[in-house]
């Protein structure tokens, strides 16, 4: 195998694809072990997506809030913390799969989250990139349904295909995310850059004695109208 594919394959720190967190994961969502990379990949997606709920409010940013067993022990998490979940249920059944890091303008965020983060732009939204039958392929696990249908969006489909990356329109045309800037694609997270990042572009929304976390509160409330 090509040694950027061995990269892509390999255990990390926060892609911690050996533990048991993640191998039970793995085992309930293909308990028949999958027809095949795509079926695999595919099956992986809509349970990392769905299974696991998308929050930003209290999102923990430390390295060990990072790893793929923490967020799925907590079930629960941001852009990141999904999409690297997604990376080690890949990685553990033999897909390879990267980091992909952007800033994108979030045309449906609540007013809470816009004071918070300084306006619409979020810096360091995550996706991932998968090797499926020869090339990679772009898949984005993070919105689930149940956050998409309280913010009138529609979710994202993967079919292994083709890349899963903008939201369907609505009817009335209406943008749900713009991507702005792509900062690559990585192996591993580079979680000082991410963490630095983070503080410098959405100061008010980062907390805690070592400025490693988000806000607490609750996207749901913010999109009921109930507190949080």
């Amino acid at each position: 195998m090509p040694e950027s594919l061995e990269h892509a394959l390999a255990a990390t720190e926060f892609i911690d694809h050996a533990s048991a967190e993640v191998g039970q994961f793995v085992a309930d969502v293909l308990p028949d072990g999958g027809r095949d990379d795509k079926d695999r990949a595919v099956r992986l997606y809509y349970a990392v997506r769905d299974k696991i709920g998308y929050e930003i409010y209290g999102a923990d940013l430390s390295r060990r809030g990072l790893t793929a067993s923490r967020t799925l022990r907590l079930g629960r998490g941001l852009c990141i913390h999904k999409s690297l979940v997604y990376l080690a249920a890949l990685r553990s059944v033999g897909i390879p799969g990267r980091l992909v890091l952007t800033d994108v303008r979030n045309h449906l965020a609540s007013d809470r989250i816009r004071t918070y983060i300084g306006g619409d732009v979020f810096h360091y939204h995550a996706l991932t990139s998968v090797h499926l039958d020869g090339r990679w392929v772009r898949a984005t696990p993070v919105f689930n349904k149940l956050m998409c249908r309280l913010y009138g969006i529609e979710p994202l489909e993967f079919d292994g295909t083709a890349d899963s990356v903008h939201h369907p329109y609505r009817g009335d045309g209406a943008r749900h995310m713009e991507f702005l800037h792509e900062h690559g694609e990585f192996d591993d997270l580079p979680h000082q850059q991410v963490l630095d990042g983070m503080r410098h572009h959405h100061p008010d929304i980062i907390v805690g004695p070592d400025r490693d976390r988000f806000a607490p509160g609750s996207l749901v409330a913010d999109a009921t109208g109930r507190s949080a």
